[in-house]
Formats: C-alpha cells, sequence, structure tokens
C-alpha cells in the first residue's frame, strides 16, 4: 500500500509517522508513506497557501492550486483514477472500524489535510474527492485526522501486527466493543482475575468474552447495537 499525506504543516506528522505501528509497517514493507509540503507547490516568494476569502467573513481558506501541482506531481508516478482521494474535513462521514478494514485492501490513498476555513472548493470539480470526519469536533488541522487514520489502516495490513487476531478482536471490528483484559499478577489487591480466564477451557473463556462484550457495549455504548439490528 502506498499513503500520500499533502499539508501545509509536514513537521505535525513526521516524528509520529516514524513511531510504533506505523512504523513497523514501514519496516516491514507494507506500506509506503509519502509526506508532501504544499509549500513546495506555491510559486510566490513568501509560499503562500492561503488567501482571504470571497465575499468576506472571518478566516482564511487554503488554496487551490498548491493542492492542484502537487496532486499533478503525485499523479506522474501513480494513476489517479484508481487512488482514492480523501479531505479531512469535519462536514465528512465519519470514519469507523468499518471504513478501517475497507481502507486497509485499498492500493493507494491520499489525504489532503485542511485547515483554516477550508479549502478552495474549486479543488472537488478538479478530483474526485472523498470527505472524510473523525468526529463532530473541530481540529485545529486535518493532520492529526490523517494520521489517525493512518494507524487505523496499517495495523490491518499483512505482517504489521505479530497477531494479527489482536487487530480483528478489536473493539468496533464485529459490531461490538472488546472484552475486559487481565494480566499477571493473578490476584492484586484482593482483586483476582475471573476464573474463567485461569481455566484454560477455551470453550468457555470464548463464551465469556462474548457476553462481556455485549454487556459492555449495552452499557457504554448502545448506539452500536442499535446500529447492529437496523
Amino acid at each position: 500500500m502506498r499513503i500520500d499525506i499533502i499539508t501545509g504543516f509536514p513537521d505535525i506528522l513526521r516524528e509520529p509517522l516514524q513511531q510504533s505501528i506505523i512504523k513497523k509497517g514501514r519496516d516491514v514493507g507494507a506500506v509506503e508513506i509519502h509526506l508532501h509540503n504544499l509549500r513546495d507547490y506555491t510559486d510566490d516568494r513568501h509560499k503562500t497557501i492561503d488567501d482571504y476569502p470571497y465575499g468576506g467573513g472571518p478566516g482564511m481558506v487554503l488554496k487551490v492550486e498548491p493542492f492542484d501541482r502537487c496532486l499533478n506531481d503525485i499523479g506522474q508516478h501513480s494513476d489517479l483514477n484508481k487512488t482514492r482521494i480523501f479531505m479531512m474535513t469535519p462536514r465528512g462521514r465519519t470514519y469507523d472500524q468499518k471504513k478501517a478494514t475497507e481502507l486497509s485492501l485499498a492500493g493507494h490513498l491520499i489525504f489532503l489535510c485542511g485547515h483554516y476555513k477550508g479549502v478552495d472548493e474549486r479543488l472537488y470539480s478538479l478530483y474526485d474527492i472523498e470527505d472524510i470526519s473523525i468526529g463532530d469536533y473541530v481540529l485545529s488541522s486535518g493532520e492529526i485526522a490523517a494520521l489517525v487514520i493512518t494507524d487505523s489502516i496499517v495495523r490491518l495490513l499483512p505482517n504489521v501486527l505479530k497477531d494479527i487476531d489482536s487487530a480483528w478482536s478489536d473493539s468496533f471490528q464485529e459490531e461490538y466493543l472488546d472484552a475486559p483484559y487481565y494480566t499477571r499478577p493473578e490476584s492484586y489487591k484482593g482483586l483476582k482475575v475471573p476464573e474463567v480466564l485461569t481455566s484454560g477451557h477455551h470453550e468457555r473463556i470464548g463464551e465469556w468474552r462474548h457476553k462481556k462484550r455485549v454487556e459492555l457495549t449495552e452499557k457504554l455504548r448502545p448506539d452500536l447495537l442499535k446500529k447492529t439490528n437496523e
């Protein structure tokens, strides 16, 4: 898989993209990640990537030209017609685990990081761009959202996690929250690990975990069960 991230603030992403699971994914060759600085695609000495909005109003708008030039540059090496392009924006469809699984099967993804009041709308007329959001709140910029989405995808790629079953049993992977987990010591300050988990009886353990997943989902996220039943 290849992921290109287009941003006006690449320093926000450089270090996190060299850590933990994302680093492992890059090291084993499961994913190539390329950062593109919008300022490298400007044509003025100030490297301006934003301007005032037509019609007035507060805030600044990201200019269309740097994005267009950068996407054209990427298109010299990749077929953009076979590439999915996403804009990080609060107006987008809310990202979830189902979407992470879907995108983990893609060959090439491009993430556009919004900032300020957003991006000149004409960019959507030039490219097939999908809006995507990580929640109903506003961040200072799209870089954090791009990092969240990248991490959630990379961990699902082959050879990234030592135990891929761990990823597929995570919360939301099957419409339920994950079950509680325990590790050593078996007893701590009078609190003991549930007996079934130390029984060695795998069928009973599986039943217990499924029961707990349902109970936790009913208690903490009943909305997920409503989606399952719709």
